[in-house]
C-alpha cells in the first residue's frame, strides 16, 4: 500500500518543527494537541500525530501501535483537560477533497463546550 505524498511545508509540519507557534493543550511522544485558530465551538482542539501521515488511512495502516496509542491517549487527555466528558463532544476527521480536508496532515478535531448540532444533513440520492 502506497501512502499519499507528504508535504513537509504544510502548516502542521511547520508547527511540529516549531516554526509556527501554537496553543498546546497536551503533548506526548507521538502526538500534539493544540487549539484551533478559527474555533467552531468554545472548545475546538486539533490532535495530530507527529509522524508524516496525510490521511487517516495512511496513519491507520502505516503508523505503529505506539503512535496509534499515543494519538488516542492525546484525544482522551484533551477531553479530560477541557472538561468535556459530562456534556459530550464531537470527534471529526476529514479526509481528502470530498471530506473537506484542508491540511494534508491527518488531524482530529475535538469540538465541544456547547451543543454542536446535527452531524450532517440527510442525503437524498435523488438530489445528487
Amino acid at each position: 500500500m502506497i501512502m499519499a505524498a507528504y508535504d513537509d511545508q504544510n502548516i502542521f509540519a511547520k508547527i511540529l518543527r516549531g516554526e509556527i507557534p501554537n496553543s498546546t493543550v497536551t503533548e506526548n511522544e507521538h502526538a500534539l494537541a493544540f487549539r484551533d485558530i478559527a474555533p467552531a465551538a468554545p472548545t475546538h482542539v486539533l490532535v495530530i500525530p507527529k509522524g508524516k501521515y496525510v490521511t487517516f488511512r495512511d496513519f491507520a495502516r502505516d503508523g505503529s501501535k505506539e503512535e496509534h496509542s499515543a494519538f488516542i491517549s492525546a484525544v482522551a487527555d484533551v477531553v479530560e483537560a477541557e472538561g468535556l466528558s459530562e456534556d459530550g463532544y464531537r470527534l471529526i476527521v476529514n479526509n481528502g477533497p470530498n471530506g473537506r480536508q484542508e491540511v494534508p496532515h491527518i488531524h482530529m478535531h475535538v469540538v465541544g463546550g456547547r451543543d454542536v448540532g446535527p452531524m450532517l444533513k440527510r442525503w437524498n440520492k435523488d438530489e445528487s
